[in-house]
């Protein structure tokens, strides 16, 4: 590869790593072409699945202020993500799991290091949609015990007011 080949090539990793939520290395030895693509595939739109050389992707990552260096042995490809990076790590422990060949060595989440298992943990967690709705659940159900609250004090009062007016009267009957 050529000098200049070679500083593209730095430039883009560099750019996709500043760019991405998310970067998962993986090794792929021994996957087929047809798997790397239905690898690709599985990830969806959101991820960016490419095989780099190390020492390019060494000198992006530095570029770009992420580390990466522990996980640059072997072949390597990376995974860039772009979307909802749980999203991407279950498309990946779930290729894995089919395709024993891909083993994901580690990673990146917002410029923060991830091991091989905090990222199998990370695709465990429920999809943000999943937890949005979880969340707009709970506080449509807080939301409905205030009403229910705010609605009852005012009904509660009508009663004792009721009750004062009745014995008022009784009291005035017995007069």
């Amino acid at each position: 590869m050529a000098t200049s080949d070679k500083v593209a090539a730095v430039e883009e990793i560099a750019g996709k790593l500043r760019n991405s939520n998310a970067a998962v290395v993986t090794s792929y030895t021994g996957l087929t072409v047809a798997q790397l693509k239905e690898l690709r595939r599985s990830l969806g739109e959101n991820a960016q699945y490419r095989v780099v050389k190390n020492t390019l992707t060494k000198i992006a990552a530095k570029q770009a202020g992420v580390e990466l260096d522990e996980h640059l042995n072997g072949s390597t490809a990376v995974a860039f993500v772009t979307g909802d990076p749980v999203e991407a790590a279950k498309g990946l422990r779930d290729f894995a799991k089919d395709n024993p060949a891909l083993v994901i060595k580690g990673g990146v989440l917002d410029g923060k290091g991830l091991s091989a298992d905090e990222i199998k943990q990370l695709a465990d967690l429920e999809s943000r949609e999943v937890l949005l709705s979880k969340l707009a659940g709970a506080m449509k159900g807080k939301q409905s015990q205030a009403a229910a609250l705010f609605q009852a004090l005012p009904a509660k009062f009508a009663r004792t007011a009721e009750a004062l007016r009745a014995k008022r009267d009784e009291q005035d009957g017995a007069e």
